[in-house]
């Protein structure tokens, strides 16, 4: 298994998280929100509590869905930036 990713989380796992005293937090933390740009990362944790508030599974699997794309996006600005930074010091 490779160190550097964490096995992805589940909604059953969500469930079993949102009964936990800080919930929001060890949530967050498994969703890697710190790997999102920082209007995502507000906006993500704003889900994480109504999901904890809620409990509904519906919405555990958007946050999922919603987290995860987040992620993917950060990392693609974060690659393109990069990229265009290594070209720009090239010329």
């Amino acid at each position: 298994m490779n160190p550097e990713k964490s096995p992805e989380i589940t909604v059953q796992a969500l469930l079993a998280l949102r009964k936990e005293d800080d919930a929001v937090r060890l949530i967050t933390e498994r969703l890697r929100v710190k790997e999102m740009g920082p209007a995502d990362h507000i906006r993500t944790k704003h889900e994480v509590k109504a999901f904890v508030e809620s409990g509904d599974t519906s919405i555990a699997e958007t946050l999922l869905k919603h987290s995860q794309e987040r992620r993917a996006q950060s990392l693609s600005m974060t690659t393109r930036v990069a990229h265009s930074h290594r070209q720009g010091l090239g010329q």
